[in-house]
């Protein structure tokens, strides 16, 4: 098929080359020209496992390439995916949609024969409904343009994986163009699926919304729910990690997400929850309101008992020596956007700490948004006369430390794992104070 993907943000670059490499024909688009020709040379401005090489060989291929021409894209392509950002808005917890209304309204006017436009970008339920009027309003071809919502469920690190490899395809439809829309799409994603075995699920506009918003909140659910658990551990001397595995054994719950720690962030579970609770606001559902602000506040407040933890530590913050390991808000990712460790590294330091950081992506991420902060070349040179080691993001690298990789750096053998990803009794039994979260 002849695609256009709208936007070249992560999920645009990422469902752009992928779609060209199961074998259509794509246009990605963006209103920023200098993106445009980086993409188009290969350069993607990113990091994400496998990305690069898929869009550079579909770009050789022809099968991909970019363009900055919204006109270009209305008579290349027949499906049309929406993959702009829905980022929080700055006055509030909502989702801000001008980029996605700007980018409807710029395609629509070019529209001036059948066409199916197809929403990825995560809105508040009901968004869909009203960009189809908009849409059909503005467009020369008018009823002849159908509207389909297909959510993302990417994570980050696996984003090529779940795109080629997705475990189920979520498609909402409007009522009168349920036929097309739906069939257009299952044909267009056959070549992930040849033997059928990826659920294809055909649903209304608005269940299609909520898909995505629901699994995140789902998600964010879990994490709060692990570290609200881990303060009880805390206060009982029982240990998260264990209690963890012991709950997450059972089918009706599973293990993933149960990880204590820091908590949430990035691109998507912190905003998305927060545009579901604004909108569950806006259709005056309180008891709804109320539960999502408890998932947010819980996972806010793991970042405070992180400093709090390294001020009882240190005994005071002032002049204090701090290494911290991982910017990013997840491993094999650059995305430092609402990353809980780049925040916790920014309030110590604005408490009077001196904080060297290192993450083996996401630096210069981190330098353009925090850029007095300490950069450290590699982990020793972070760690070089520490009082205290935090560990933030999880990269296999921290994982792997060892306490004589750092003894002979540290000022202090003393280290703050707050993704318990470290062996305690190895930290300790080699004369280190380790403090993790939710463990005796």
């Amino acid at each position: 098929m002849r695609i256009a993907v709208i936007g070249t943000g992560y999920l645009g670059v990422t469902h752009a080359a992928c779609m060209a490499q199961i074998g259509h024909d794509v246009l990605g688009v963006d209103i920023d020209p200098g993106k445009v020709a980086k993409l188009q040379s290969g350069e993607v401005p990113f990091f994400e496992p496998g990305i690069e090489d898929i869009v550079r060989d579909n770009l050789a291929s022809g099968r991909l390439r970019f363009t900055d021409s919204y006109v270009e894209a209305a008579n290349f392509a027949n499906v049309f995916f929406l993959t702009v950002g829905t980022p929080q808005i700055d006055t509030g917890l909502g989702a801000n949609l001008s980029y996605l209304n700007a980018a409807i309204d710029t395609l629509a006017l070019h529209l001036n024969r059948p066409a199916l436009i197809v929403g990825k970008s995560t809105v508040p339920v009901g968004t869909a409904e009203r960009l189809a009027r908009r849409m059909r309003s503005i467009a020369p071809a008018g009823d002849h343009l159908a509207l389909a919502w297909n959510p993302e469920f990417l994570r980050e690190g696996f984003a090529v994986r779940d795109t080629l490899h997705p475990d189920r395809i979520v498609v909402g439809v409007e009522r009168p163009c349920e036929k097309r829309a739906a069939k257009t799409l299952a044909e267009l994603y056959r070549p992930l699926s040849s033997d059928g075995d990826i659920p294809f699920l055909v649903t209304s506009l608005a269940t299609a919304e909520l898909a995505k918003v629901a699994a995140n909140a789902f998600l964010a659910t879990k994490i709060s729910f692990i570290n609200a658990i881990s303060e009880v551990c805390e206060a009982a001397s029982a240990d998260v990690t264990m209690l963890a595995d012991a709950i997450g054994a059972d089918k009706r719950i599973g293990r993933e997400f149960l990880d204590a720690g820091l908590g949430f962030g990035g691109g998507c579970l912190p905003k998305d929850i927060r545009a579901f609770m604004t909108r569950a606001d806006e259709l005056g559902l309180d008891d709804v309101v109320t539960f999502l602000q408890v998932v947010d506040n819980i996972n806010t407040r793991q970042r405070s008992r992180v400093i709090d933890a390294t001020r009882k530590i240190c005994g005071s913050l002032i002049g204090a020596r701090i290494a911290v390991l991982g910017v990013a808000f997840k491993p094999n990712s650059d995305d430092i956007r609402d990353s809980p460790a780049l925040d916790v590294a920014g309030q110590l330091q604005l408490q009077g700490a001196l904080v060297s950081v290192f993450d083996p992506k996401a630096m210069d991420n981190a330098r353009h948004l925090f850029p007095t902060l300490n950069y450290s070349l590699s982990t020793l040179d972070a760690c070089q006369g520490a009082d205290v080691v935090l560990i933030l993001t999880e990269w296999k690298e921290f994982r792997q430390l060892q306490p004589e990789n750092l003894e002979a750096v540290m000022r202090k053998k003393r280290v703050i794992d707050a993704r318990n990803c470290l062996e305690p009794q190895r930290w300790r039994a080699a004369g280190w104070s380790y403090r993790g979260f939710g463990r005796p």
